[in-house]
């Protein structure tokens, strides 16, 4: 039997993220419908960027506000482009939904592959 420790030092940012990345991918792969398919495509958006905010984050950083010491002060790039990745993020799920909704008008279905055979039977 394989022991694995959980703690409280087990369950940070970078395990969450790799979870919800994980739960996204295994929507992606399992679902049928579009809609849920565009939900899980964004859950492992968010796995993303929560990696990404996390991947090297110190406990003892300070947040790069006033006159604070550069060597504790956390570094703004990775945030400043992870709020770009978010607005992204969105823009392509409102796509994706605008896209899903005529599909679903035209063709009656939310079904991946109803509507793949619907479209090569034409």
């Amino acid at each position: 039997m394989i022991d694995i420790p959980f703690g409280p030092d087990s369950i940070n940012g970078q395990t969450v993220s790799l979870v919800l990345f994980f739960i996204g991918l295994l929507g992606v792969v399992t679902q049928r419908n579009i809609f849920k398919t565009i939900i899980a495509i964004n859950i492992m958006d968010v796995g993303a960027i929560l990696f990404l905010l996390t991947v090297n984050v110190s406990p003892t950083s300070v947040p790069p506000v006033g006159s604070t010491d550069m060597l504790r002060m956390a570094d703004p790039l990775p945030q400043a482009l992870m709020i770009t990745a978010i607005v992204i993020g969105i823009s392509v799920t409102a796509v994706s939904l605008t896209i899903f909704i005529s599909l679903f008008r035209k063709h009656g279905s939310s079904d991946w592959t109803k509507l793949i055979h619907r479209i090569e039977s034409r």
